[in-house]
């Protein structure tokens, strides 16, 4: 940021330099050009005095000489009987033109030729004087110089200062860069000086607002997932107890079990309240085994609707970096999904297979499928109801890296198929 603002500047100051500039070159120049012809003008109607009268020849030479001597210029006379005073030199179509009454300026080889025409008693005589290209443009490099000297002076300064400038401007945005990324990164007590021109100063203040804003609002959230916590214990304590009372062993256990996975669910939401941020340790499970479980479990289910429930697992275990309960979770959510969402009757197969570096559990039904892929997004529902299944089971499988994906079943039904990585 701080070098393209140095380079916006330099850039604004080249074309005001130039516009400036490059007149006054130009100017210079022809001020040295005119400068010269002053003085060959001079050069001619000073040696013009003598050149009407014949007795006066004498004169006329020592002005010619006068005029010759140590001067870039040549300055010669032509009288009308032929004679010529001063430089030698033909006899052109200028100088033709001037013996007739008419004074010249031409462009020559090597510079410019000045004729003044002169009348006397014997006819028209003719002043020429010629100023070499050198004494056109005497000075003009010099003046250039001195251009291009200041036009780099300027712009030296005009870096200087922009850099100073810019880099009070990155200096600010800086600043805001990096407190917005220890922000974005979970650090919420990170805050900014408002600095700078004042709208990066007002955006610092917001940002600043808006971190301790996030700050509170995530403060409020852990106190409030743990108040639930403490008003779930005593229905799952008086639950723990009912099921206590059963006879059945079988269906008390089965029920106990229940309402320990009910309370480790609830133990994990509110350690991840109370720990922002931290990394929960490191858990991992059997795919096929939980999968077998858990399709056990729907299988009563499904029988009692009338539903073909094909299972299609491998012989050995299958590892993943994912929990027995939270794969579990994910699982009951695949079939909560078909029971809800197809009609009695309808056929549907569970399939964990093995896919290169990756291991595909996938849920397949003869339904009518999705009316879009976009039904895994959080509050999206084809059904009525709140739309946060499927996004439980993908953010499941974010986590670890995996990804959840939906598409269409070989029979025309709703395929949904969690990608989850080896363990």
């Amino acid at each position: 940021m701080r070098r393209l603002l140095v380079r916006y500047g330099l850039a604004m100051a080249s074309v005001v330099l130039l516009a400036f500039l490059v007149p006054l070159g130009l100017l210079g120049r022809q001020l040295a050009h005119d400068r010269a012809l002053d003085a060959g003008r001079a050069d001619a109607q000073r040696v013009a005095v003598y050149a009407g009268e014949t007795a006066q020849e004498a004169r006329l030479q020592a002005a010619v000489l006068a005029a010759n001597e140590d001067s870039p210029r040549q300055t010669t006379v032509f009288l009308p009987d032929g004679t010529v005073f001063g430089v030698p030199t033909a006899r052109s179509a200028a100088v033709e033109l001037a013996l007739l009454g008419t004074a010249v300026t031409a462009r020559t080889d090597g510079g410019v030729e000045l004729l003044l025409p002169v009348a006397g008693p014997e006819g028209k005589a003719a002043v020429r004087t010629f100023v070499p290209d050198a004494e056109l443009t005497a000075g003009v490099r010099q003046t250039w110089l001195v251009l291009v000297g200041v036009g780099a002076l300027l712009l030296g300064a005009t870096a200087l200062a922009g850099d100073r400038i810019a880099r009070r401007l990155a200096r600010s945005a800086l600043d805001l860069s990096h407190v917005a990324d220890r922000l974005g990164a979970g650090d919420l007590t990170a805050r900014v000086t408002p600095s700078g021109p004042p709208e990066i100063a007002s955006v610092g203040r917001v940002l600043n607002g808006l971190g301790a804003r996030v700050a509170g609002l995530l403060a409020a959230e852990r106190e409030l997932v743990a108040d639930l916590s403490h008003r779930l214990r005593t229905p799952i304590t008086a639950l723990r107890l009912d099921v206590d009372l059963l006879e059945d062993p079988q269906e008390r256990e089965r029920m106990a079990a229940h309402v320990d996975d009910l309370v480790k669910a609830v133990d994990d939401v509110v350690w991840i309240a109370r720990n922002p941020g931290a990394e929960a340790p490191a858990l991992g499970c059997d795919v096929v085994a939980v999968v077998a479980d858990r399709a056990r479990f729907w299988a009563i289910l499904a029988a009692d609707q009338g539903r073909d429930l094909a299972i299609d697992l491998p012989d050995g275990a299958l590892a993943v970096p994912v929990s027995a309960a939270e794969l579990g979770a994910a699982v009951d959510v695949l079939m909560d999904n078909v029971f809800s969402h197809t009609p009695d009757r309808t056929p549907f197969r569970i399939t964990v297979r093995e896919a290169g570096d990756r291991i595909e559990l996938v849920v397949d039904d003869a339904g009518p499928g999705f009316a879009s892929t976009a039904m895994a997004e959080r509050g999206r529902s084809g059904a009525g109801s709140t739309g946060l299944g499927l996004d439980v089971a993908r953010r499941t499988v974010e986590d670890v890296g995996g990804r959840l994906v939906l598409g269409a079943a070989p029979g025309g039904g709703a395929r949904i198929v969690l990608e989850l990585p080896r363990a």
